[in-house]
């Protein structure tokens, strides 16, 4: 990019938090900030906004955020954590008003799945769930080899996301949930998906579904992501 308009780099900015212009009315910026560099963008996000069903979900996602946090009444240094994420998917849900969540899984993460799955219909919610293997295509018809299956030595159906995604679009799915797909797969998803998706866990084969993990480890056992891939 340009001097002009140069590329964000918010992940490394170099201002102390409380100063931050993003944080404070008067706060500091650096020249790449998307604060103080993009008025177009901002522009643009508030006349998005002006959607009332947009505005009533970025209302609503702002204080289901807020309701995450006890103690606020002692003060922003006093606060806590209180509900974990599938408490707030389903308020979040409720105060959306939505009536039918999909909940989109990996067959890795079938036996949580089937309690996310009784959860949401014991909260009242019309509930469609949707396995990454379901429309059992061959691996083969997508041109992989045997050597490159999972399984090498049987037939292996693929991770369908577009399948799941069309499946959730058909059934007008108003919340749509993602439950451990693969890193591509999701990707996959959320690009044809047509209504809302939040993601309850990512995958993560060796650390239990916590990808952070890794990066708390950044400096002992995982300093190999110190070096490129």
């Amino acid at each position: 990019m340009t001097e002009k308009n140069p590329l964000p780099t918010c992940a490394v900015c170099p201002v102390e938090v409380p100063e931050r212009i993003c944080r404070k009315e008067e706060g500091k910026a650096p020249a790449n900030c998307p604060t103080t560099r993009s008025p177009e963008i901002l522009r643009e996000t508030l006349e998005i906004m002006k959607d009332p069903d947009v505005m009533e979900m970025v209302r609503q996602a702002s204080i289901q955020e807020g309701e995450a946090y006890g103690d606020r009444d002692k003060g922003y240094a006093n606060i806590r954590p209180i509900k974990p994420r599938i408490q707030e998917t389903i308020e979040f849900a409720q105060k959306m008003k939505f009536k039918r969540i999909c909940l989109i899984f990996c067959i890795g993460m079938r036996k949580e799945a089937e309690i996310i799955h009784r959860i949401f219909k014991d909260n009242g919610f019309e509930t469609i769930s949707v396995m990454c293997k379901a429309g059992a295509v061959s691996k083969e018809e997508i041109g992989l080899l045997r050597e490159q299956q999972i399984d090498v030595t049987n037939f292996e159906a693929m991770c369908n996301p577009i399948l799941q995604a069309l499946t959730a679009n058909h059934h007008q799915s108003d919340l749509n949930v993602l439950f451990g797909l693969c890193v591509g797969h999701d990707a996959l998803f959320l690009k044809y998906a047509e209504g809302y998706s939040t993601v309850l866990a990512s995958k993560d084969r060796l650390l239990a579904h916590n990808p952070l993990a890794a990066i708390y480890q950044y400096d002992s056992y995982y300093r190999y992501l110190k070096n490129p891939l």
